[in-house]
């Protein structure tokens, strides 16, 4: 069954590169990306985990902790880890889950039989602290991810769990913000003191809140 936007992220017990983990446990009171890709010593999965490695710092600062896996054993994945580092230039920082029987690659829906019957697709999570699915995107296994993209919708994600607003089209961190439609403008005006633009009745646009 698909892992829908709400439920509670399906909890595990699997070996990775940083020993053996329970997932719940390991995320604490953090923020989570599970990400799968399709199999060690492939090219776009070595840039794309190069390419996490190098943004350690940007999901540090959001209180977000990085997994990977693939349906590869650990082993694999620590002989892998050596090419990631020697191409990419950055070691691998971030655990590494060895899925050989697919349990957990099954338990989150990883694999499309319409698109390969044993490889993982490019699956991403993005779980809240409460252990809930935030959000979750696929991509094929021919086209590496935008990472900068997933920050930015952590950036929004986070926003908007602690303020009545939404972001627009194209939103970055700074830009103006939409107020919900399910905050009166009675109440706007307590949330937001400052004031904001009505394009329209539904649509008025306010500073993103500090």
């Amino acid at each position: 069954m698909a892992i829908r936007l709400g439920d509670i992220a399906p909890d595990f017990t699997a070996d990775t590169t940083a020993g053996t983990i329970n997932f719940h446990e390991w995320l604490g009171t953090s923020w989570g990306v599970l990400f799968s890709h399709p199999k060690d010593f492939t090219p776009v999965c070595t840039t794309e985990l190069g390419a996490v490695a190098k943004l350690k710092g940007e999901f540090d600062k959001r209180n977000v902790k990085v997994i990977g896996l693939s349906v590869d054993p650990v082993s694999d994945h620590h002989r892998w880890i050596g090419d990631i580092e020697e191409t990419q230039g950055t070691a691998l920082n971030f655990p590494l889950i060895g899925d050989p029987d697919r349990t957990i690659s099954t338990l989150y829906d990883m694999i499309h039989p319409n698109a390969n019957d044993t490889l993982t697709v490019r699956s991403v999570f993005v779980i809240g602290p409460d252990k809930k699915v935030k959000l979750s995107i696929t991509y094929p296994a021919s086209t590496g991810r935008n990472f900068a993209e997933i920050l930015r919708v952590i950036d929004s994600l986070q926003l908007t769990a602690k303020h009545s607003v939404a972001t627009p089209v194209n939103w970055q961190h700074g830009d103006d913000v939409i107020i919900v439609p399910s905050v009166s403008d009675a109440d706007a005006k307590t949330k937001f003191p400052g004031g904001w633009k009505a394009l329209k009745p539904y649509l008025r646009i306010v500073p993103q809140p500090k």
